[in-house]
């Protein structure tokens, strides 16, 4: 039953359209065969008479060298024009030889004869013209113009007329070429132009005996779209379409029993989403795929200062026209995945509130569906008051900043006092007692350092970092940073150098900061590379960026500590009490990020390690 259908669909189909495609084809391909042939045919003609052309063209451009030949002769020059004349007969004689095998047009070959012959008496005058200017000069000159001129002009005639004869004949020929072309042309597009017209005529009434029944189908889908699903599609033929349309009944009333069957239940579970939604005390906002609100809690409403009826239905850019927040939602539906950044402060909405902000930290979970789950159908935004949080945080670095600042001056005379002592008192001590003394000044040189390194990374936390931008080579940062250590290497038998970086464009910088971060690398590679080891600082260009290296064949760092050599207070533990406060590499990291840039480290123990941050190119 279901082949016998599928054949009868199919046979209105072929019958409609068979018999119009096949005279189309036909007509194309019987164009197409003519065509062909005419231009072969055309091009072949061109191509014979635009040799006989040449060939009479290269003859009259030797014999007028011949001539010339002749004149340098009389006028005492006989070497060189026997050898111009023998050159340009040679060339003569090859062109006429190609003019003979290309005889393709009636009486061609009566001019080719003339031509031979006449160049023949020329060539004999030439001889008898040679032994008379040997003798006598004058006599040579009369025989020239009395015989050989009018000979020369009689052969350059009978070659010009051969040019003419072949360009009449190729102009007949293109243009004999040309009518047929278009001949051609217009009988194919007055049958093709029928086939069409025929074709679409007959389409148009097939397309509307197959389309009626699919409009019907079609509007009784978007009845049933709409909710109503008291529709029923009349079967009028017993082909696919009437197959079609009794399923098509059938599957409403299946669709109609299954929606009053489950209506109660969907009804449940969305109650219970949107109770689960609305209990949860953090801000919750459901997008759909087009960053639309579909559904918020109050909360989330209240962060905003409206109600949850007022959201729905708006873009997430009406609501709140954080760029931060909407590309970090936008990479999430595009991508299905969750970008991970290493700043805390990455992810947080800062929401102005008359005089004081509220501070929310964002997370986003996108709703994936389909048979891979790959297809992001909703995101779920979830915001997080900190603003508490971030209050503490600003307090605490308000705190380490001010306690820092005080502890300055104390130390700073607690230095001063050591250092007058050990000038002055150092003789007078005994060496339990100069220990001591030494010690004290160590541990104050060592808070003075730690005081120093907080003030710096508080500033920075606090965004009182003053970074003066400017475009610098890189060649200068490497030669002011090596030139500060370099003596300090050179103590420790340690080679420091940099490789040439002259080609490389300019970084937008600032140029003491970035400083700053190479010499206290260096001083770390200092710190954890041996005797007869070596510092080299190398850059390379990488799109947009310029990726900066200092690479040493030190001890290395264990892998314990890789993951968060760059936190605070973090040092790597050795045999060796190397010093230092821990927040060397904190610092490197937030001056480099202020910069646009990323800093990481590649290392593998007891084989040294590369320290390598990113700078944007200049401009």
């Amino acid at each position: 039953m279901e082949r016998k259908i599928y054949w009868t669909l199919r046979k209105k189909v072929l019958i409609g359209y068979g018999l119009a495609l096949c005279l189309i084809i036909a007509v194309i391909v019987w164009s197409l065969i003519n065509m062909v042939h005419l231009g072969n045919a055309a091009e072949a003609i061109l191509k014979e008479n635009y040799k006989s052309i040449l060939a009479a063209e290269n003859m009259v451009d030797s014999l007028e060298r011949q001539d010339s030949a002749i004149l340098l002769l009389i006028l005492d020059y006989p070497d060189e024009a026997l050898k111009q004349f023998r050159e340009n007969e040679n060339h003569f004689l090859q062109w006429l030889g190609r003019a003979k095998d290309n005889i393709t047009i009636p009486g061609e070959d009566k001019v080719i004869g003339q031509i031979d012959s006449g160049y023949s008496e020329y060539l004999v005058q030439f001889t008898n013209l040679r032994s008379m200017v040997q003798s006598d000069t004058k006599k040579a000159a009369k025989f020239y113009h009395e015989t050989v001129l009018p000979s020369f002009k009689s052969v350059r005639s009978q070659c010009t007329d051969l040019r003419e004869i072949n360009q009449e004949t190729m102009f007949s020929a293109s243009s004999t070429a040309n009518e047929v072309a278009d001949r051609a042309f217009w009988s194919v597009f007055t049958i093709g132009s029928i086939s069409v017209v025929t074709g679409f005529g007959f389409s148009l009434l097939l397309a509307g005996l197959i389309v009626k029944p699919v409009h019907q189908i079609i509007n009784a889908t978007q009845k049933i779209s709409e909710g109503d699903y008291d529709v029923a599609v009349k079967a009028i033929s017993h082909d696919e379409l009437g197959v079609m349309a009794n399923d098509f009944n059938l599957m409403v009333k299946k669709l109609k029993a299954y929606r009053d069957l489950n209506v109660r239940q969907i009804l449940s579970e969305k109650h219970k989403s949107e109770a689960i939604i609305h209990s949860i005390d953090d801000g919750l906002i459901v997008l759909n795929s087009e960053l639309k609100v579909e559904d918020i809690n109050p909360t989330a409403a209240e962060i905003f200062d409206k109600t949850p009826d007022e959201i729905k239905g708006n873009h997430l850019l009406e609501i709140n026209k954080d760029e931060k927040l909407y590309n970090y939602i936008k990479q999430a539906l595009e991508t299905g995945s969750i970008e991970k950044d290493e700043d805390p402060n990455a992810n947080i909405l800062t929401i102005d509130k008359g005089q004081r902000q509220q501070h929310y930290l964002f997370s986003v979970t996108p709703v994936v569906a389909g048979k891979d789950k790959e297809a992001v159908v909703s995101m779920v935004l979830l915001l997080r008051d900190v603003t508490r949080l971030k209050e503490l945080d600003r307090i605490k670095s308000e705190f380490v900043m001010a306690a820092s600042h005080e502890l300055r001056t104390p130390l700073t005379s607690m230095g001063m006092s050591i250092s007058l002592l050990k000038e002055k008192a150092i003789g007078k001590l005994n060496s339990k007692e100069s220990e001591l003394l030494l010690a004290a000044d160590e541990e104050v040189q060592r808070l003075k350092a730690l005081v120093n390194d907080l003030l710096d990374i508080s500033k920075i936390e606090a965004g009182k970092m003053d970074i003066d931008f400017d475009s610098v080579a890189v060649e200068l940062l490497f030669e002011k940073a090596v030139g500060v250590l370099k003596n300090q290497a050179e103590e420790k038998d340690i080679e420091l150098s940099y490789e040439p970086v002259s080609d490389l464009p300019n970084i937008e910088a600032d140029v003491n900061k970035i400083t700053w971060v190479l010499t206290n690398l260096i001083s770390n590679s200092l710190r954890y590379t041996e005797a007869n080891g070596f510092i080299k600082l190398s850059a390379e260009q990488a799109g947009s960026q310029i990726h900066i290296s200092v690479s040493d064949n030190g001890a290395g760092i264990p892998y314990e500590y890789q993951s968060r050599i760059f936190d605070k207070f973090v040092q790597v533990k050795t045999e060796k009490a190397l010093g230092g406060t821990g927040l060397g590499l904190a610092i490197c990291k937030e001056v480099v990020r202020a910069h646009g840039g990323t800093i990481w480290v590649d290392s593998q123990p007891d084989q040294g390690s590369t320290f390598t941050f990113t700078v944007p190119i200049a401009g």
